[in-house]
């Protein structure tokens, strides 16, 4: 497959798997509502908040919607959007060495986006969803980093969305009025839908003694000439005493149509002598959950205008430039994958800007009492204090006031804390023993840790039949310098019994390497084993 290069590419094709694990550390005071109903913001380089989320997160995000910096060359943009912002150009010093000075804006870019975009795809579920925000200014150049990091054949389409009602005054040649959303999936996709617009929902008019449940229908003809010829689609069926046949044969087998005319789920009208029989589609299945749609790739609307008037309506004022709007987001997390429930899951946005993303997961759950969750990062301080976590904040006080049921939706406020080790490799003295023990188990295994449980044994968990354990802080009760970190017999008959291959962390070992062999017992110690990147 064809690859894109670029000067700089060398230094940041592994850069992610350099980045030190760090440590995420509560703010309380920014924190809302209840910490622990699973949504958070994180503050700080998106970069190293990723690489830290991975040992809670990886494989779980169900859908990420990104709106990164689109590289316009506009000094003004709030993130300095010709990536010349000093953030940026320190970290391309650092990372791309004495030839970052050289790069054009576009290698800058690239240099940027490439580490982010491998990291979020370790944290997208197998059925998970990317989508990205972008405009003409990078849009080929990101679709060619798309291909390589999720691969091609994972490419689900180039949506284009009409931002705008219509060109400028001032617009000179064509009035450019819309973006690109570019979406890509974690593994080939076998299904994707999309909520019906308010536009389709509405043309289900229709009532019988089901609306209470059903809610309005549209009918759709029965008969088919499309089809190829299937004798099993060929039968009559009798109304009013006459028998009706299809021209060329129905859309369904007999049982079905004898079932949907027993439920009164078939309408049959005769007019200038020719019978018309058509089904009942609903607006709602018999369970009450609204249809679904085929997502197409034109969007038209909702508009640029409707993001910033969402800002004015909640801060009094134009806070934050350019925001999306919060029925674009929703529209993008309301997909449906490979049938899966849309109605929880977790949700990602590392660019979070004003925090549109966060808004539209909290609606969705007022709307259907869903459980999403999401995760928010900002990068900038003053952006992520004082818009993107007040808008959630007014948002979650506003549903509150009208839905009792919703109030505890808050969220977890962070920023990143220090890394799990310091610059000699040892262990940080700030960590704590789930701090490390969510990262040995996921450098070990490639997997978080169960999501909610708690963190209290030396046994952290089975992973294809090898059982990992850590000796570490005095886990196992002995608080003394050391105490039941070292790895004697004693301590190897107080730890949890697995009968099985055993890999267990600890400062030291007492038990000689041929024992260790025959109990299956593969040995690392803390702190020289430990992956620390």
């Amino acid at each position: 497959m064809p690859t894109l290069t670029w000067a700089g590419k060398e230094a940041v094709v592994n850069h992610h798997q350099k980045v030190p694990f760090h440590l995420l550390k509560d703010v309380p005071s920014l924190s809302v509502g209840d910490p622990g109903s699973g949504n958070l913001i994180v503050e700080g380089d998106n970069l190293v908040a990723l690489k830290a989320l991975l040992p809670y997160y990886a494989g779980q995000v169900k859908c990420i919607y990104i709106d990164p910096p689109y590289n316009t060359g506009n000094e003004k943009w709030v993130y300095n959007d010709n990536v010349n912002s000093p953030v940026i150009k320190k970290w391309l010093g650092q990372v791309v060495g004495d030839d970052a000075s050289d790069l054009s804006r576009h290698d800058k870019w690239l240099c940027m986006m490439y580490p982010r975009l491998v990291v979020l795809r370790k944290l997208l579920c197998e059925d998970g969803l990317i989508f990205i925000s972008i405009d003409d200014n990078e849009a080929f150049l990101l679709k060619c980093l798309l291909d390589e990091v999720f691969d091609a054949r994972n490419f689900v389409q180039a949506i284009i969305w009409k931002n705008k009602y219509g060109p400028g005054a001032m617009t000179k040649g064509f009035g450019n009025v819309h973006e690109y959303i570019y979406c890509y999936s974690k593994k080939q996709l076998i299904s994707i839908e999309a909520p019906l617009s308010e536009d389709d929902a509405s043309k289900y008019k229709g009532r019988d003694s089901k609306y209470p449940v059903r809610g309005g229908f549209i009918t759709q003809p029965l008969a088919t000439r499309s089809k190829d010829h299937r004798p099993n689609l060929i039968y009559p069926i009798t109304h009013n005493g006459e028998e009706i046949w299809p021209d060329k044969q129905w859309i369904w087998a007999k049982d079905r149509m004898m079932q949907a005319l027993a439920d009164d789920e078939i309408v049959v009208r005769k007019s200038k002598g020719k019978w018309s029989v058509r089904f009942k589609q609903y607006l709602k299945d018999q369970h009450g959950q609204m249809r679904m749609a085929k997502p197409i790739s034109i969007l038209n609307g909702p508009f640029n205008q409707d993001g910033t008037w969402e800002i004015e309506q909640l801060f009094g004022k134009k806070a934050f430039p350019n925001p999306k709007p919060v029925q674009l987001a929703k529209h993008l997390l309301s997909m449906i994958v490979n049938g899966v429930d849309g109605k929880d899951g977790l949700y990602l946005d590392s660019f979070a800007g004003s925090g549109t993303t966060g808004q539209a997961v909290l609606e969705m759950n007022q709307k259907d009492e869903g459980n999403r969750k999401f995760i928010l990062i900002e990068m900038d301080s003053s952006i992520a204090r004082t818009i993107t976590s007040k808008r959630l904040e007014k948002v979650q006080t506003q549903i509150s006031n009208t839905d009792q049921s919703a109030s505890n939706q808050g969220f977890r406020y962070c920023d990143l804390g220090p890394s799990l080790f310091d610059q000699h490799g040892a262990i940080n003295p700030d960590v704590k023993y789930a701090d490390l023990a969510r990262h040995v188990y996921f450098t070990e295994t490639g997997e978080p840790l169960p999501h909610g449980k708690p963190v209290d044994s030396p046994l952290l968990g089975i992973s294809n039949g090898v059982a990992i354990y850590l000796l570490f802080n005095g886990i196992l009760g002995d608080r003394r310098a050391n105490g039941g970190n070292i790895l004697t017999r004693a301590i190897l008959a107080q730890l949890p019994p697995f009968h099985g291959q055993k890999i267990i962390y600890a400062a030291g070992c007492l038990i000689s390497e041929q024992r260790l062999r025959d109990l299956n017992i593969a040995f690392r110690q803390t702190p020289y084993e430990i992956k620390v990147t």
